[in-house]
């Protein structure tokens, strides 16, 4: 607390004033950043043309996050700051869940995913297998990248759940931004 007091240019005292303790403070930092991810998403879906490249869009936001994010900050969450993370994920879970189960209605419903697809089961997939992608017993970050993996779970997810219109949009976007 004494680094963040010194780091804000404030004394320990005021800090105080706005967080209870450590905890308190992980806390709303980890809300602040949810809120920040929720508010960028929504500008996505809103922007988007259709749901494929609204999950390009999105993944390619997500990308981002991974490749700023210290694996070092999920690793001190996990360990020192349990409740935080527990907490931060169970809203990020529902979160990530409620897109991707609409992201799929809306493509099933428009011609770009298959029909046959049920977008609860293979939202809770989605969720669970990016869960996996942070557990370092899984994907040692000595021998995997985050973002890497993350883009490689895009494509294998993508490549499961669009018929060819969607995957022209598919193409065409990767094609595009590779450019970029």
């Amino acid at each position: 607390m004494d680094d963040v007091a010194r780091h804000l240019g404030i004394s320990k005292k005021t800090l105080y004033q706005f967080v209870s303790n450590k905890m308190d403070l992980v806390l709303k930092v980890a809300s602040l950043h949810l809120e920040k991810e929720m508010e960028a998403i929504s500008q996505i879906q809103e922007s988007a043309a259709n749901p494929v490249e609204e999950h390009l869009k999105i993944a390619r936001y997500v990308t981002g996050i991974l490749r700023q994010t210290n694996p070092a900050v999920v690793y001190d969450l996990q360990k020192y700051y349990k409740e935080a993370w527990d907490k931060f994920q169970s809203l990020h879970r529902g979160h990530v869940y409620d897109v991707i189960k609409s992201n799929l209605e809306t493509g099933k419903r428009d011609g770009f995913y298959r029909e046959e697809i049920d977008p609860e089961i293979i939202a809770k997939f989605y969720v669970g297998k990016s869960e996996v992608l942070v557990d370092e017993d899984f994907f040692p970050l000595d021998r995997y990248k985050r973002d890497e993996l993350f883009l490689e779970f895009i494509s294998y997810h993508l490549h499961g759940v669009v018929l060819p219109k969607g995957l022209a949009v598919m193409e065409a976007y990767l094609k595009e931004t590779s450019n970029q």
